[in-house]
Order: C-alpha cells, then structure tokens, then sequence
C-alpha cells in the first residue's frame, strides 16, 4: 500500500478545510438533493452541474414530485447535461422509493445499491453527505490521490480498502469532502505536488514522478472521453433537443440513432413521429 499507510488525516483535514470549495449540495443534508448533485455530477464539470441542480430541484424537490412527473419532462428538464439516461434512472429512482421506501431514500449500502441505476460511488456518496456516516467514497479524484500516494495502480478492491482505512472516526463528511478537493485542486491529471499536504508520503512524488503515472488505469480514474463533436452522444442529444416541444417525423433523424433511443426507453414512436414518453 506504499505511503497510503503514512498518510495523517489530520494534515489532509487542517490543509483542506480552510480550502473548501464552497458548492451548494456541500449546504445541504437532504438525500433526495444529494443524491441529484452526484448523478448529475457524473461526467459532467462542476459549473455545469450547479445552474441544472437548482432548476431541477425547483421542479422536483422531492422523490414524491419527481415520480409524478412524465418520464418526457425530467428528460426535458436534464436537456444540457448529456447522458440521458441518468435522468431515467433518477426517475426510476424515485418512483421505487415511493414505492417501497414510504417517499425516503433508503440509509443503507445494500438498499441503495439496490435502486435503479445506483452505484457503489453513489450510494457510498448519499450514506457519507446525506447521512453523513463514516464510509469512504472513490471518485477520480480520490481514486487518483490513492494511486499516486500508493505508488502503484490499484484495484477496486484495493481502492476502497484503502479509501476506508483512511477515513476518520466521526469525520466522515469532511474527509471525503477535502480529500476529494485535494484531487480537484493539486492531485489533478497534471498535479501541483508543491502545495499538497501529503507529498512527503507520496511514493509517485518521492519517487521523482516515474512513468507511467500509476493513476493511469488505476480503479476509479476516468479516462479521456473521445471528442463530443460529430459523436453519437452528440447525435442524441439533438435529437432529444428537437423533441422537446413537440413531436418530430421520424424521418427527420438517423434512424440508427433513433432506434438506440427507443431501445432504451428515452424516445418512442408513434405512427410516423419519434416523441418523448409521457
């Protein structure tokens, strides 16, 4: 486990605490808000999530609300974010918990994991911000510090071994939360070693910054994503754009991309239309 095991969460705390970065979900308890702030934050930056979040839980401020509403609107409502299909999921969500959770997110791991398109990162997330339970989560952030401080790339496993180990007693909230700045901020993919807290513990640091970087294909560390541009995520996102009014020939799109939608339940046909479902 390389320096993992010399790393004082006491000097991570004192460094990060005065540097938190001040985001609204960080204001907030609820699990229903929580748990909006990490499916949105999945592969999408910060200052696009916030502005999304806001709007959405204006709308939907509850599990109760977002069930009620047709499956088209919240697909309308996430129109900017991409990756449709985790607003589906959240709706599905919320339509299990009314269902089997009295409108409550459940507060813990398994039943968490066992809602619609809940992960082990997200459901760690609500138990840690939500309930504020002593868990450790592993985003890319974190998951890149773990590396670099081991040394080494990590597993899965091995990463949330690792991430557990660390977390202090009482003080799961904040851990996670400055941890995950520490990545934001200094650990990043072209790190800022000299104003980090921990880089005397940090095998890759010490170690002069040997290649290859052991965060890369490490457990947890997303990659590159291909160019947005001319892709299918781009492809879908106009479609789902166009369809945010008013039905539209079928026609009018790839049929390729068309039938992708309705094989997952995003778009359907009606006679010779594509629409949002109700």
């Amino acid at each position: 486990m390389g320096g993992l095991t010399l790393i004082d969460p006491g000097l991570v705390l004192a460094w990060g605490i005065p540097r938190m970065r001040d985001l609204p979900w960080r204001h907030v308890r609820d699990p229903w808000m929580i748990l909006v702030a990490e499916v949105m934050l999945q592969q999408t930056q910060v200052d696009r999530v916030i502005p999304k979040w806001e709007a959405f839980l204006d709308a939907y401020p509850s599990p109760a609300e977002c069930a009620d509403a047709p499956l088209g609107d919240v697909l309308r409502m996430w129109q900017g974010l991409g990756y449709p299909r985790r607003a589906k999921y959240l709706h599905a969500t919320a339509e299990q918990v009314i269902k089997s959770h009295d409108g409550c997110l459940p507060d813990s791991l398994d039943s968490l994991l066992a809602l619609p398109g809940i992960g082990p990162y997200t459901a760690r997330a609500v138990l840690a911000f939500a309930f504020e339970r002593d868990v450790a989560v592993v985003d890319t952030n974190i998951a890149r510090v773990l590396a670099r401080v081991a040394g080494d790339r990590l597993t899965s496993k091995v990463a949330q071994s690792a991430a557990d180990a660390l977390v202090p007693v009482g003080a799961g909230w904040t851990w996670n939360q400055v941890i995950m700045d520490l990545g934001a901020l200094v650990c990043r993919p072209m790190p800022m070693c000299a104003g980090c807290p921990i880089s005397a513990s940090c095998e890759w640091h010490v170690g002069s910054h040997p290649k290859p970087d052991p965060a890369f294909g490490s457990a947890g560390v997303s990659t590159k994503q291909a160019p947005f541009k001319g892709s299918d995520r781009q492809r879908r996102g106009q479609v789902l754009a166009a369809l945010s009014s008013t039905g539209r020939p079928v026609a009018e799109f790839e049929a390729r991309i068309v039938e992708g939608l309705v094989a997952e339940g995003l778009v359907e046909r009606r006679g010779g239309e594509v629409v949002l479902p109700e």
